[in-house]
């Protein structure tokens, strides 16, 4: 039996005023799902960038800010990029018995982390979120979809070329 969905929250960059706006967004979502399910864990994602602290560490503090449980947050701080964050929530995802990964990031990267978590042999579906570009602006917007048109092959050949490895280190059976 499986137990509750994980939470999964994938960081965005610290600036050096503070969180960016995308991982506001990010964080907002991954409350919603943690406040539409309260037995679930929620994990943090995303490790120290150019400024300031981890962006898990932001994550953390916002959430039990908002009222969730510190039992409820798993802290994953040494992620630097999204197929790290995919092996994390996999590797979480079968520790925890979980049924399936709820994916919290904005719509242009949520594709990509569910292809990998499926490579990976891991259920997932796509959070809450705002509709359209999410307050995205249309120049912020069209450079990352057109960055996740490049990353979507370039983290496939990764996966195939070291899924053995991967999917040793996500937890799955060799």
């Amino acid at each position: 039996m499986t137990g509750p969905p994980l939470i999964a929250i994938f960081g965005a960059a610290i600036l050096p005023s503070g969180p960016s706006r995308s991982l506001l967004r990010r964080i907002g979502y991954g409350l919603t799902a943690a406040r539409a399910h309260p037995e679930a864990r929620v994990l943090c994602s995303g490790g120290v960038g150019r400024f300031g602290p981890s962006e898990a560490s932001v994550m953390v503090e916002r959430l039990l800010a908002d009222g969730v449980a510190p039992e409820r947050l798993i802290a994953d701080e040494a992620s630097l990029d999204t197929l790290d964050s995919v092996v994390v929530a996999s590797r979480w995802s079968r520790r925890l018995d979980a049924g399936g990964v709820i994916v919290c990031s904005d719509a242009y990267h949520v594709p990509r982390i569910r292809l990998m978590l499926g490579l990976l042999g891991v259920e997932s579906a796509a959070g809450p979120r705002l509709p359209g570009r999410g307050g995205s602006s249309l120049t912020h917007w069209t450079k990352m979809s057109l960055r996740e048109g490049l990353a979507i092959p370039y983290d496939l050949a990764i996966l195939l070329v070291r899924r053995r490895k991967l999917a040793a280190e996500a937890g799955l059976a060799s």
